[in-house]
């Protein structure tokens, strides 16, 4: 638990700083938010749903009309009930296009509480409604969750190994007992692998990992992590991201010393010792929770910073081979890494907030590997604005969840967004999509299908359509906008 952790809002300094290698960069919103942001979530008609700090209010920034997220407008949407304002939760959006939050180590204040509240929201009715906890759950708290590829969204208790999956239509819990989870789900994080089953490193049982597989509902060993990744006082570590090549990259907390990382093989199930993190301005940094983002070119950009909660937030990409020091963002030198939350946008570019009213957006450098990129095999050549259809394909998934966070914070895009864009004017519209028929992660050869909602109010004519899946665009085909 984070006993010792609070929450910051401050506002940066709207600043560019000058990159270290290559081209990346890191651009402001041009309409920063009012409001101290904090959690973001990618609806499926490719707006962000983001909450306030600590707070009860949420907002959603759509894109501009060249579907440009640094261009783009906030407005507020509905709030929870006054009296769930979570901080540190997890949250996920589901296969039918509705997000869940569950949890919160705090609740409108600095006292932490391990709510074991949540609620649902509906983008179609733009309402919340609040969801019963498991049955018997106490807490909730800051714990992890993730959505299963067959879309059952799987949720954990902080202060044990109670541990649910959620029935989306029935808005109701199933415990699952007797899963053999070793020690308890605090502060470790949940990464989907590609053949469904779930990996976590452990906390309390460190260097031990352990699978859960969802056929057999039990958790079982994946080994030690050869390198110990988890501070020994409060059992922080940082997130792990799954990498196209299919190895997992696994961050440390740099707690009295060197910050370690290790590498898990889906394909051998084994582990390895990475590279550790650098000093900078003579200070060991790792990750004390924090977050991490796959990025288009597959690289995976981290936020890390000194010990386990200082100040001092530095930023780096895994290319696999080496840890390279990147552009940092304004106001970082104030800042430890639990404050950044990362999300894959459309674009291929990470947008990050700090729990502040600086909102930014990191453009990596290079591109993706075609063959990373979802491919469509069934579109109707002509659709209708205001109509349903089903569109199939392949890698609709993407090949990873995208983003990860040491526990609390989720903000998996492994599912498919349809982009239009009108030839004659080149403006870009978002087709909402829903039942996606998978919610695995690189998903291979396997015909995959979603359906789109075609906007009423987008332009008629002649339009290339895509599917992005975390960042990455397939191969545009023709069709008709009646």
């Amino acid at each position: 638990m984070k006993f010792a952790r609070s929450y910051r809002i401050a506002l940066a300094a709207v600043l560019l700083m000058p990159g270290m290698i290559g081209a990346q960069t890191w651009t402001p919103l041009h309409n920063q938010p009012s409001f101290a942001a904090n959690t973001v979530l990618l609806l499926t008609d490719g707006t962000v749903l983001a909450q306030n700090t600590n707070a009860n209010d949420w907002w959603r920034l759509t894109p501009d009309n060249t579907g440009s997220y640094v261009n783009g407008t906030w407005k507020q949407v509905a709030s929870l009930p006054v009296n769930y304002a979570p901080l540190y939760h997890s949250a996920a959006v589901l296969a039918d296009g509705r997000a869940i939050i569950e949890g919160g180590e705090y609740n409108g204040t600095n006292t932490p509480v391990w709510t074991n509240q949540g609620a649902i929201y509906d983008p179609k009715t733009n309402t919340w409604k609040m969801i019963t906890p498991p049955a018997g759950w106490a807490n909730i708290g800051d714990a992890q969750g993730t959505i299963l590829s067959d879309g059952t969204f799987m949720q954990s208790n902080a202060f044990n190994v109670q541990q649910a999956t959620f029935n989306a239509k029935t808005l109701t819990w199933k415990n699952l007992l007797n899963t053999g989870k070793v020690d308890r789900f605090d502060e470790e994080g949940w990464t989907l692998l590609p053949n469904g089953k779930v990996l976590t490193v452990d906390a309390i049982n460190a260097p031990g990992s352990e699978l859960y597989d969802p056929a057999t509902k039990k958790w079982t060993s994946a080994g030690s992590t050869i390198a110990l990744l988890t501070d020994p006082s409060s059992q922080e570590m940082g997130p792990m991201v799954l990498r196209p090549d299919g190895t997992v990259f696994a961050t440390g907390c740099a707690s009295s010393g060197v910050a370690h990382t290790a590498i898990y093989d889906t394909k051998t199930g084994k582990w390895k010792a990475g590279p550790s993190f650098p000093k900078v301005n003579g200070q060991f940094v790792g990750v004390g929770d924090g977050p991490g983002a796959l990025l288009p070119n597959g690289n995976v950009l981290i936020m890390a910073s000194p010990g386990v909660f200082d100040n001092g937030a530095v930023f780096f990409e895994w290319n696999g081979t080496k840890l390279t020091k990147v552009v940092n963002v304004p106001g970082a030198a104030n800042e430890p890494s639990f404050v950044g939350t990362m999300l894959v946008l459309p674009t291929g570019q990470i947008l990050l907030t700090q729990q502040s009213n600086d909102v930014e957006i990191y453009t990596p450098k290079g591109t993706a590997n075609p063959a990373w990129a979802p491919a469509i095999t069934s579109v109707p050549a002509s659709v209708t604005r205001g109509s349903s259809y089903t569109i199939s394909g392949t890698q609709f998934n993407g090949l990873s969840q995208g983003a990860a966070y040491g526990d609390d914070t989720q903000s998996a895009t492994n599912y498919p967004l349809v982009r239009i864009t009108n030839k004659a004017t080149k403006h870009v519209f978002f087709a909402k999509t829903h039942n996606h028929s998978s919610m695995g992660v690189a998903t291979g050869t396997a015909t995959v299908r979603t359906t789109m909602d075609i906007p009423t109010g987008m332009e008629t004519g002649a339009s290339s359509l895509v599917v992005v899946a975390n960042g990455i665009a397939s191969t545009a085909v023709t069709v008709t906008v009646n």
